[in-house]
């Protein structure tokens, strides 16, 4: 394919517009972009200079003629326009979740195959440099058979951010979505993609959130937090979803002769006492990554028997896009690959619909709780 790739962009807020600047950044022309709201996406496509701007999803597809759609809206929102762009022969760039639930996740994902278009799922931070370290470092077996991973998160959120989607299972909110498929994805990409069991708890800590109009962009939501909460004619949303959860996973290992526990622990209303961190645990050693998603710096603890700092290796270093910030960054990385393949040009394996329609499925698993034993009983 010699001709410029077209991708339309759906979504105005944070993710949208760096969707919109990841695939610009890889020669992908941006051509368009669709919003809920007429003046909003008026204002995002006039100060990122693009072409096209609406709020029909369907005429957008039919007027600018896309390769390729990008997904930047909350879950709920994701299952029609997919449906839409799959349909009219594009291919899919989505971010998290994929959906709302396994079901409709697994139907795009049935979908894509029948139209035989390309998908990604844009659970990206498994392309943070010290987990392409830590990963590195496992596969040379710098610390045996890895046996256990433990990811551990606590967040502190402010509990009166605006209600909105984040507070609503069916709109693709909760922790599971929007954190665990992040770590998910994390521990796969360095273990090993295949999960052969996962139970879990959740707990919603939030309860209810003031609605508060006007909040268009996820990043800026704590600055609309109302100043006075007392306020008798502030109106509140109740919370129906997980705001906290424990999950334990089992997965296959090539490096392994038995499958490596996983535990994830994130509390986002929690504060911490010390920092977040993933720690891969090895027969030999282990591997330390500071930081919720492995931001760093990364320690390996091997045979002489104490942590010591291991430097980022000049050529992770060098392959990492020249952008500010992580999220945008390993979204760049990913619409990299997916652009690359698009093209029938080499690239690296990367996360496709196909994942994404599993975590929901096991999502929906972990949601349900049913893995408790009543033990009153034994009392």
């Amino acid at each position: 394919m010699n001709r410029n790739l077209k991708v339309l962009i759906s979504g105005t807020g944070f993710a949208g517009q760096g969707h919109a600047d990841a695939f610009r950044a890889v020669g992908v022309e941006v051509v368009g972009i669709v919003g809920r709201t007429p003046e909003v996406v008026t204002k995002v496509a006039n100060k990122m200079n693009i072409p096209y701007h609406g709020t029909d999803w369907l005429q957008a597809l039919q007027n600018c003629q896309p390769d390729i759609v990008s997904i930047g809206t909350p879950g709920g929102a994701h299952y029609e326009s997919i449906t839409q762009a799959i349909n009219f022969g594009c291919h899919v760039f989505c971010d998290k979740p994929l959906t709302h639930n396994g079901a409709t996740a697994v139907e795009l994902y049935q979908l894509a195959k029948s139209k035989n278009v390309k998908t990604a799922f844009a659970s990206s931070f498994r392309y943070m440099p010290r987990i392409i370290h830590a990963k590195r470092l496992v596969a040379n077996g710098s610390i045996g058979e890895p046996v256990e991973v433990e990811c551990i998160s606590h967040f502190n959120l402010e509990r009166d951010i605006p209600f909105g989607w984040s507070h609503r299972a069916e709109d693709g909110g909760g922790r599971l979505n929007n954190n665990f498929t992040h770590k998910l994805s994390i521990v796969t990409s360095v273990i090993g993609e295949k999960i052969l069991s996962i139970s879990g708890e959740v707990r919603d800590d939030m309860g209810k959130a003031p609605i508060v109009k006007g909040v268009h962009n996820f990043k800026t939501r704590r600055e609309h937090i109302p100043e006075n909460l007392d306020d008798p004619n502030l109106q509140w949303g109740e919370s129906n979803v997980e705001w906290t959860y424990t999950v334990l996973a089992q997965l296959e290992s090539p490096m392994a002769s038995k499958p490596v526990s996983v535990l994830f622990k994130h509390g986002g209303l929690n504060p911490r006492f010390n920092e977040d961190h993933i720690v891969f645990y090895g027969t030999k050693g282990a591997i330390y990554v500071k930081g919720h998603y492995g931001s760093g710096p990364l320690y390996l603890w091997d045979e002489r028997k104490k942590w010591q700092e291991i430097s980022l290796p000049q050529d992770i270093d060098d392959d990492q896009p020249n952008v500010s910030g992580d999220t945008e960054r390993n979204w760049l990385c990913l619409v990299r690959e997916f652009v690359k393949d698009i093209k029938g040009e080499p690239f690296e394996l990367y996360q496709t619909f196909k994942e994404g329609s599993l975590y929901q499925r096991l999502i929906d698993i972990i949601r349900r709780n049913g893995n408790a034993i009543d033990v009153r009983h034994l009392a």
